[in-house]
């Protein structure tokens, strides 16, 4: 079994948690969050065990699941990388193109596998309609939700359209020769 550890125990970190204890692939070893008290809470709750330090968390595991806010992601990554860590790492993988991209000649210069959650290309209704889809010449994409101010660190375009993205450049297999986007900020600093 793969001993894994968690980072970012908020919202989507707690599923990520029950999952992974759940898997027959994974030990989980523990789990590390910024407040402590948050964490202290969890670990009496389910039983999980929860790391003050993060360093002590990735002397203890071969595998980091990272699901903290996007702000914290290339940090955490770096440092999973430089103690030869391999992670998955939940979407958007940075706030800049330029963090993606260093963590990716990172991880190929040291032989680190890293994953990042698209999810939506697993979704069985994406599954079930894929085949179905046959040289699309034009596509649109419109992402509508309520609004969630857990999500505002990035745009929706990078939290949530990515989904979309992903799922666009599996179906279409020649490269972007264009693309339109618009967004707006109405509730918050971003889209």
């Amino acid at each position: 079994m793969i001993k894994a550890g968690l980072v970012g125990a908020g919202h989507l970190g707690k599923i990520h948690l029950r999952l992974l204890n759940q898997s027959e692939k994974y030990e989980l070893v523990g789990f590390h969050d910024k407040d402590s008290e948050n964490g202290r809470k969890l670990a009496a709750e389910f039983g999980y065990k929860y790391y003050e330090s993060f360093e002590d968390l990735l002397a203890s595991i071969d595998m980091l699941d990272i699901v903290t806010p996007t702000v914290y992601h290339y940090d955490y990554a770096i440092k999973a990388i430089e103690k030869g860590i391999h992670f998955f790492i939940e979407k958007p993988v940075t706030q800049t193109l330029e963090q993606a991209e260093e963590i990716l000649s990172r991880c190929r210069e040291f032989g680190i596998k890293a994953q990042v959650g698209h999810v939506e290309r697993y979704n069985p209704a994406f599954i079930g309609a894929k085949d179905y889809i046959k040289n699309p010449m034009f596509i649109e994409i419109h992402r509508l939700a309520e609004f969630n101010p857990r999500g505002t660190d990035v745009s929706v375009v990078l939290d949530l359209m990515i989904h979309d993205l992903d799922i666009l450049l599996s179906l279409v297999k020649s490269k972007v020769k264009e693309i339109h986007a618009s967004g707006v900020s109405v509730v918050s600093k971003t889209p």
